[in-house]
């Protein structure tokens, strides 16, 4: 076991308040919030982005990044977008002075987390059984009949893109506020069938999900009959905030 390292003297930081210190190699924030005294990884799960120098509200730290708030206490996370504990470290305060001991291994799944959800090999998510779903092998199938039975328009193509679901957060795309916009034109190169284009963001610029998200709405659109292509546009302006998700997308994850 990692033994104690002296991070601070009692009384440098304000109540609250918080710093980053260096213990056995690593980053560690320190934060100090009712007279008591506590350490997590300054590593934010979603994308990496620090929480020592984020916004503290009673025992929770947010993010400056995308604003998914920790326990700080505990590590759990608490909020979207992250979905997975940050590691919480022993503090102790001898004489005047402030030592942290690092714990092994990673923090606990917060209250977000939610269940693993079956998936194909190829790591894609399985839609409902209601809607139109990926292969096994990747290809799509056949798009859910109600769409299909009307000229595709903007609505269904949103509908169909609910297929499509974070593979974090298993809530799919559309409710999560990720779809900018959708355009539709006639194909200059199939007749009766339209070009698709979408403007897509992510709820970080280094989303490791993206590809995955960007060949699934590709799959998901192209399996309708009337869609002849389809274009998938990142746009990062304005910036994803947990404001863009919709109350389903809150329920699913929890959140009030």
């Amino acid at each position: 076991m990692a033994d104690f390292v002296r991070v601070a003297t009692a009384g440098e930081l304000p109540d609250p308040g918080s710093t980053v210190v260096e213990v056995d190699g690593e980053l560690i924030a320190l934060f100090h919030v009712e007279g008591a005294y506590y350490a997590l990884d300054d590593v934010c799960t979603h994308d990496g982005g620090p929480l020592g120098s984020g916004e503290i509200v009673g025992h929770k730290v947010a993010c400056s990044r995308h604003g998914a708030k920790f326990d700080i206490r505990t590590g759990a996370a608490l909020s979207m977008p992250a979905v997975r504990a940050t590691r919480a470290h022993e503090v102790k305060v001898e004489a005047g002075e402030v030592w942290v001991r690092l714990r092994s291994g990673h923090g606990a799944d917060g209250p977000v987390a939610q269940a693993p959800v079956a998936k194909p090999a190829t790591g894609f998510p399985i839609a409902p059984p209601a809607a139109a779903a990926l292969s096994s092998t990747g290809g799509a199938v056949t798009a859910p009949s109600a769409t299909a039975a009307g000229a595709l328009c903007e609505d269904g193509v949103r509908e169909l893109l609910k297929q499509v679901k974070d593979p974090e957060l298993f809530v799919n795309i559309v409710d999560l506020g990720l779809i900018y916009g959708v355009s539709l034109a006639p194909s200059a190169e199939i007749p009766g069938k339209q070009q698709v284009s979408v403007d897509m963001t992510m709820t970080s610029p280094a989303c490791p999900a993206g590809p995955q998200l960007i060949g699934d709405t590709k799959r998901a659109l192209a399996a309708h009959p009337d869609v002849a292509g389809v274009e998938v546009r990142i746009v990062m302006d304005p910036p994803w905030t947990p404001d863009r998700m919709t109350d389903d997308a809150r329920d699913q994850l929890g959140i009030f």
